[in-house]
C-alpha cells in the first residue's frame, strides 16, 4: 500500500507569509501587495482578479528577483528530509498552492513528485495571463483527486498539510490531514467539524511528518 501526501505551500511550508509577499520585499511593491491583500481577505478581489493584479504589478520582476525571494524566505526546516523519506517509501509527494508557478516551481529541487501551482507566464512578463490558469480553493480537491487516479490511490491513501481557509475545502474532503501553524480557519473547522485533523506548531516539517505518519 502507498500514499500520497499534499502539501500547501504559503503559511504552511512557508511560515508566517506567502510567495507574494516575499517576491514583493525584494521588488519594493510590499504597500501595494499588502492592499491587495487586504482587498483579498475582504472578499472584493478574486485568486484570478488577485493575480492579474500582480501581473501588472510586477512589469519589472525578473528570475533572479524570483530566486532571491525564494532562497530566502522563512521555510520550515526538514522538508528535503520528509521528501526524501516519502520517496523512500514509495510513496508521493506534491504541493498544490494558488501561488504562482515560477516561484512554487523551486520546490522540486527539494524533491517534491509533483509542484501545481497557479499558471503565470515566465518573467519579465511580456505575455498575457490566462485567467484559466490561476486556481483557487475548490481546484485544490480536483488536482488531488487527479493525482490520486494517476497513482492509483484511493480518498483514504490520502493526507493534506495545510494551515488556511484555503486549506478548508480539501480539508473537507479528506479523512486525514494535519493542520500546520493553522489560523483559525482549520482549527474551527476541526473542532465544529467530525474531521480528525492533527494539529502541529513548529518550525520542523519532519514533526509534522512523524504525527501524520502515527495514523497511517
Amino acid at each position: 500500500m502507498t500514499h500520497l501526501h499534499i502539501f500547501d505551500m504559503d503559511g504552511t511550508l512557508l511560515t508566517g507569509t506567502t510567495a507574494n509577499l516575499e517576491v514583493a520585499r525584494h521588488l519594493g511593491t510590499l504597500p501595494e501587495l499588502r492592499d491587495l491583500e487586504n482587498r483579498f481577505s475582504a472578499g472584493t478581489l478574486d485568486t484570478r482578479g488577485f493575480s492579474a493584479e500582480i501581473h501588472r504589478l510586477w512589469r519589472h520582476l525578473t528570475p533572479a528577483i524570483v530566486a532571491t525571494a525564494y532562497t530566502t524566505g522563512p521555510w520550515l526546516t526538514g522538508i528535503a528530509d520528509v521528501c526524501a523519506d516519502i520517496r523512500a517509501r514509495g510513496e508521493h509527494s506534491a504541493v498544490i498552492t494558488m501561488s504562482p508557478d515560477f516561484f512554487a516551481h523551486h520546490l522540486l529541487d527539494l524533491g517534491f513528485d509533483h509542484v501545481i501551482a497557479s499558471r503565470f507566464p515566465p518573467p519579465p512578463f511580456t505575455a498575457p495571463l490566462d485567467p484559466a490558469g490561476i486556481l483557487t480553493p475548490d481546484d485544490k480537491i480536483h488536482i488531488t483527486e487527479d493525482l490520486l487516479t494517476r497513482h492509483g490511490l484511493t480518498r483514504t491513501q490520502c493526507t493534506a498539510y495545510g494551515d488556511s481557509m484555503s486549506d478548508a475545502p480539501l480539508f473537507r474532503h479528506l479523512t486525514r490531514t494535519v493542520a500546520v501553524n493553522a489560523d483559525h480557519h482549520l482549527t474551527d473547522l476541526a473542532t465544529l467539524t467530525d474531521l480528525a485533523t492533527l494539529t502541529y506548531q513548529g518550525t520542523d516539517l519532519t514533526q509534522a511528518y512523524a504525527l501524520a505518519r502515527t495514523t497511517l
